[in-house]
């Protein structure tokens, strides 16, 4: 979309309604026949292009953590191999792109000169091509790797892997005795006294030959699934220590989705004709925008009518 954007930008400098318009499409197009945007947008192509299946797994409503993880250690691998291998093939794909717009090159052998080129401004003497190669392009991606690593840490992605030992998926395939102890010890040391990590494995050797077996177990998808049938069937007395966990494994937040898909739906629930919703009602009213498909299938005259004999109401609903 380089040239199309290049043309549009054209257009509206010779052709723009009024001055302003004009002069902001000038300095736009003065900065895009630029090397420096010409190589930071190939720079941020290649990241975007390797993080992208990261981000669409991460905001899965249903995500498989064991996937997860390994989407993410795949992302790291390949940032590390675009910063350690892939400098000069992107430099010759920018020089090819500059030769064929005519946008000056900068020579990378010269001493590269920051601010108005005075000899007080220059922190140190480097070559344009390390200017390039280091202060921009493996600071970027260095910046991207960090960022994974402080959000996706050895421990995060060691308790999200253990707990996979619990789920029930797939008629508990990855149910494993030894795991789960580890994930309590662990993470948990606060929440199971030695005693009762003594007794997690017994109930855990008992609970592999119940439940796993049980009909009532089989085809489950989610944790969350299983906890209810556990209490449904009062088996959660039996295997008391094993609820407990299964109740600190659902506290982990897999991911920001439902985060970010609720600052989305705020701004269409609170406009500026409905400034003033007090927090419980915006809290409400979001809720039903999000599970929208959940909130479908409610009857409204059930509600109308749960509502009317809370109390007597001066309104007549019904």
């Amino acid at each position: 979309m380089y040239w199309a954007t290049m043309q549009v930008l054209k257009k509206m400098v010779s052709d723009g309604s009024t001055d302003d318009i004009r002069g902001e499409a000038k300095g736009v197009l003065m900065m895009m026949e630029t090397f420096d945007f010409v190589f930071m947008l190939h720079v941020m192509h290649r990241i975007l292009g390797i993080t992208d299946m990261l981000c669409r797994n991460l905001q899965e409503k249903t995500l498989d953590i064991l996937n997860a993880i390994d989407s993410i250690a795949t992302t790291k691998v390949l940032l590390l191999k675009l910063r350690n291998e892939s400098f000069d093939h992107l430099l010759m794909c920018v020089n090819s792109i500059c030769i064929e717009y005519e946008i000056e090159t900068p020579d990378m052998n010269v001493w590269y000169n920051e601010g108005t080129g005075r000899s007080c401004q220059q922190k140190s003497l480097v070559t344009v091509e390390h200017h390039y190669h280091f202060d921009m392009f493996n600071s970027v991606i260095d910046y991207q790797l960090e960022e994974l690593n402080y959000r996706f840490n050895d421990d995060a992605l060691e308790i999200h892997k253990l707990s996979c030992a619990l789920q029930p998926n797939d008629q508990f395939k990855l149910f494993d005795v030894d795991q789960i102890c580890i994930l309590a010890r662990k993470f948990y040391p606060a929440d199971f006294s030695d005693q009762e990590m003594h007794y997690l494995r017994c109930q855990l050797e008992h609970y592999e030959i119940d439940v796993l077996h049980h009909k009532c177990f089989q085809n489950l998808s989610s944790t969350s699934e299983l906890l209810e049938i556990l209490i449904r069937t009062n088996k959660s007395h039996h295997y008391n220590l094993v609820e407990r966990l299964i109740r600190l494994i659902l506290t982990l937040p897999v991911s920001t989705a439902s985060t970010e898909r609720a600052f989305s739906a705020m701004k269409h629930i609170k406009t500026d004709l409905r400034n003033k919703m007090e927090e419980e009602f915006l809290t409400d009213t979001m809720i039903i925008h999000i599970e929208r498909e959940f909130a479908q299938n409610t009857d409204i005259d059930e509600v109308i009518d749960e509502f009317d004999s809370l109390k007597q109401r001066r309104a007549q609903l019904k």
